[in-house]
């Protein structure tokens, strides 16, 4: 009898680079303040513009401020102000100009995008999803709107919405590396992992071979039964970033193999980088308790290391019901 390995599923999501300030003219400004405040209102902005050209991006963002209190309708001074709360980190104000972007023009695309953009990265995803959605219906073939919008579905979890727009993505620009990954993840969370593999190899021919697009593809492999491929996939990964994660898949492709000394070998290498690494733990307990079953019951050593093993997972992460049933089996 051989016990199965169980480990949790490996959710390893290539969240693409997104892009970066849009520069191009916006037009859709409300200029209802009396003429001499709305002409204040456009050099400071103009200002502004130009001292954020240079770098100078304090003073420039004073400007931006400047040309709200002047002209609250004035949508180049909310998108101006955004970008560089943006540019700074600060999300939470950013979202809150781009939102009054919004306002004073429902109707364009960047400020419906950008304001998309500062919600996904306040974790705001649903919301996010909304802005994406307004900013494709006037911009249906924007790669980045498309891209991001994927990438939000994944975030939540709605696999067949993330593959049509990452699939929209890769139609518009097929020579995009992150796209290709963004476009595996989601067929492999689609249990599509044939697909999947075709994905990330083209991202492989376009984009630096990162340690998440190859555990990645390494997952994927597993999941097809390609475990040697799997197994060589991650021994690359080893050789960029020898982490806890990657001896732990290494040692799930070499069990699957059979190899299970091997396997057990890189399960102990994976606890010796993180020993908080519940899934490794769990490989050390499976293959202890396998040598205790081939031995006919006779190798109590390795039963009671078995047990240690997967007590210390639990310990770790509680929440696994079928290690704690293993363990209460044996």
């Amino acid at each position: 009898m051989t016990i199965r390995y169980l480990l949790p599923l490996l959710a390893v999501f290539a969240l693409t680079t997104l892009p970066g300030c849009w520069m191009g003219t916006r037009n859709s400004d409300t200029t209802r303040a009396a003429p001499r405040a709305s002409t204040r209102a456009i050099e400071a902005v103009g200002l502004g513009t130009r001292l954020k050209d240079q770098g100078l991006l304090d003073q420039a963002l004073l400007e931006f401020e400047r040309a709200i209190e002047i002209n609250p309708t004035m949508t180049t001074a909310y998108m101006g102000a955004g970008d560089i709360y943006r540019e700074q980190g600060d999300f939470v104000t950013a979202e809150t100009r781009y939102a009054e972007a919004v306002r004073t023009a429902p109707n364009d695309f960047e400020p419906n995008y950008w304001h998309g953009y500062a919600l996904q990265m306040l974790s705001r995803v649903t919301e996010a999803i909304r802005s994406y959605l307004r900013a494709l219906a006037i911009r249906p073939d924007d790669f980045h709107a498309n891209l991001n919008l994927a990438t939000a579905y994944l975030q939540l979890g709605e696999n067949t919405q993330a593959v049509i727009y990452a699939e929209r993505a890769v139609r518009i620009n097929g020579d995009d590396g992150p796209a290709r990954v963004n476009l595996g993840a989601a067929y492999a969370n689609a249990n599509r992992h044939s697909e999947a593999i075709s994905q990330y190899e083209a991202a492989a021919e376009l984009m630096p071979l990162t340690s998440e697009l190859l555990l990645n593809l390494a997952e994927s492999q597993g999941k097809v039964g390609l475990h040697a491929e799997m197994a060589g996939t991650i021994r690359e990964v080893i050789r960029q970033d020898s982490s806890a994660l990657a001896y732990e898949r290494l040692g799930s492709a070499l069990f699957r193999q059979g190899s299970y000394d091997e396997a057990l070998e890189a399960f102990r290498q994976a606890i010796e980088i993180d020993a908080n690494h519940y899934p490794a733990w769990n490989g050390i307990g499976v293959s202890l308790l396998n040598k205790y079953l081939w031995s006919k019951k006779e190798y109590l050593n390795a039963l009671d290391q078995a047990r240690n093993a997967l007590r210390r997972s639990l310990q770790i992460e509680r929440n696994q019901p079928r290690i704690a049933e293993l363990l209460t089996r044996y």
